[in-house]
C-alpha cells in the first residue's frame, strides 16, 4: 500500500522560503503523477504543482508560477516543492497526493480523483 508523508512546514516571513517533502513507501514514487495540493481555512482544496510519472511534466497553478518548482528525487523516493516568494496568500496545509501516470491528462489539477494522499504539513505566511 503507498504511504505517503509530507514534512518541511512552518512559519515563514512573506519573502521567505521552504521546501516542503513528500516521501513515499510501499511503491516507486517514479511510476506516479504526483501532486500537490492546498487548503487554506474555510477554502476549497486546490491544485499547486504536479509532475508526471519519470518526471516529464510538470505543471503549476497560476499563482504559483515563477515562485515554486517541483522536483523528484528517485533515490529516495520523495518529491519536494520548493517555495520561494512566499506570499501570506501561500498560507495554507499543504497535502501531497498520488495518482496514476495520465492523471493530469484526465484531471489537471481536479484532486477529488486522487486516492492516495498524506496528512498534510501546515505552511503559514505571517510577519
Amino acid at each position: 500500500q503507498l504511504q505517503l508523508v509530507e514534512s518541511g512546514g512552518g512559519l515563514v516571513q512573506p519573502g521567505g522560503s521552504l521546501t516542503l517533502s513528500c516521501a513515499a513507501s510501499g511503491f516507486p514514487l517514479d511510476y506516479y503523477y504526483i501532486g500537490w495540493f492546498r487548503q487554506a481555512p474555510g477554502k476549497e482544496r486546490e491544485g499547486v504543482s504536479c509532475i508526471t510519472h519519470g518526471g516529464r511534466a510538470v505543471n503549476y497553478a497560476d499563482s504559483v508560477k515563477g515562485r515554486f518548482t517541483i522536483s523528484r528525487d528517485n533515490a529516495k523516493n520523495t518529491v519536494y516543492l520548493q517555495m520561494t516568494s512566499l506570499k501570506p496568500e501561500d498560507t495554507a496545509v499543504y497535502y501531497c497526493a498520488a495518482g496514476p501516470p495520465n492523471y493530469y491528462n484526465d484531471y489537471g489539477f481536479d484532486y477529488r480523483y486522487l486516492e492516495d494522499w498524506g496528512q498534510g504539513t501546515l505552511v503559514t505566511v505571517s510577519s
